[in-house]
């Protein structure tokens, strides 16, 4: 029996962890134990909720104030001290691109663990956007013995730096989590319809979601401007719904800006809530990673707000165009999607390159493999 620690911190990383565990779970090959490190606190909980994960070790790292070496240093010898040297590990699983798992593989490999990495090999090629995630997949890649790659792409990205062995093309694992999600969304419908009936859903809803550090500042508020000029253009027929993320950057501009009848500022979304929000949605407009690619599966037309971004799959397969936060870009792009059916639907019809919901089953074999 393998013994397996599922290893995280943030909400994208748990959606996407999550129908891994259930996976190995289920199997009576591999003992299974998770830790989470809970860089992001309350939204990381909703998740463990929704999905019925259960956590061995929980570090409850984050501190007010808190700087990016700071944060480093404390993961790394907390997870060693309070879980690594706890149990004799075979396995640590990180995913994705946080501190959390830079400090995690540091940590594994000072201890002699494989580190298995999923959603491995994405890169923007520029290792300050984004920061400091681009840094932290790129020296992960250098530690971890298992490399699970959602598509060719990341695995040519591998093998460009000389990572070849054990690296497998698998899917991704967030739209397992996706389909997993929708089906338990499906059976409390009616409390989404009565919770959001503030939200006028007779209008084509522009679901907008906007949060990373490269967007502060005057990217913000060019992409405000972007949104004001659209729910003017088309008030009586668009209704623009933003969770707005609770770092001030963000916050104090969006409250201070976005004033009109046809925006709804709302709080941050539950995992549920969020999936629920993006199938009722008709365009999405999104910084996010993880939303780039889940709107492929709900045939959502995706506008990137990133200049560059390391999905770029979605991008050649048509299912997302990157706008960056140009304003003009971001008004015309919409105006193309609400105006031109032909358009939109060959962007909201376009094969989804990042799975079909297999990728955890895919995973657990290709490690029984070895």
């Amino acid at each position: 029996m393998k013994k397996i620690l599922f290893l995280f911190g943030t909400r994208p990383e748990a959606i996407k962890m999550a129908p891994l565990i259930q996976c190995f779970s289920n199997d009576e090959l591999f003992d299974v134990k998770v830790a989470v490190t809970a860089q992001h606190r309350e939204m990381l909980d909703q998740v463990l909720h929704f999905f019925n994960i259960n956590v061995d070790y929980d570090l409850n790292i984050m501190k007010p104030n808190q700087t990016l070496h700071q944060l480093t240093a404390d993961l790394i010898s907390r997870i060693t001290d309070e879980i690594l040297l706890k149990e004799n590990f075979d396995y640590v699983f990180v995913q994705g691109d946080t501190t959390t798992v830079l400090a995690s593989s540091i940590a594994a490999f000072y201890q002699k663990i494989k580190i298995v990495h999923i959603e491995a090999g994405l890169r923007s090629n520029d290792m300050h956007s984004p920061f400091p995630e681009e840094m932290n997949r790129v020296l992960t890649s250098n530690l971890a013995s298992f490399h699970f790659c959602p598509t060719e792409n990341s695995k040519e990205s591998l093998i460009k730096e000389n990572i070849n062995k054990n690296v497998f093309v698998v899917g991704n694992t967030v739209i397992d989590a996706l389909l997993l999600g929708l089906e338990k969304v499906k059976m409390i419908e009616n409390q989404f319809v009565e919770k959001y009936n503030f939200i006028d859903f007779s209008k084509k809803i522009l679901l907008v979601t906007c949060h990373r550090r490269e967007n502060f500042g005057e990217p913000f508020e060019d992409i405000c401007d972007a949104l004001l000029e659209i729910s003017s253009t088309y008030s009586e027929s668009v209704e623009i719904v933003y969770p707005v993320h609770l770092n001030p950057n963000v916050k104090d501009i969006a409250y201070k800006k976005l004033i009109a009848k046809n925006i709804k500022l709302i709080s941050p979304l539950d995992y549920p809530d969020l999936i629920w929000m993006m199938s009722k949605s008709n365009i999405i407009l999104t910084d996010s990673g993880g939303i780039q690619e889940e709107a492929p599966s709900l045939g959502k037309p995706v506008l990137v707000l990133r200049y560059v971004t390391e999905r770029m799959e979605g991008v050649d397969a048509g299912t997302a165009i990157l706008v960056g936060s140009d304003k003009e870009k971001i008004v015309s792009e919409t105006k193309k999607l609400l105006e031109n059916n032909d358009y939109y639907n060959s962007i909201s019809k376009a094969t989804n390159p990042y799975g079909d919901g297999t990728t955890s089953e895919k995973i657990k074999q290709a490690l029984l493999m070895h």
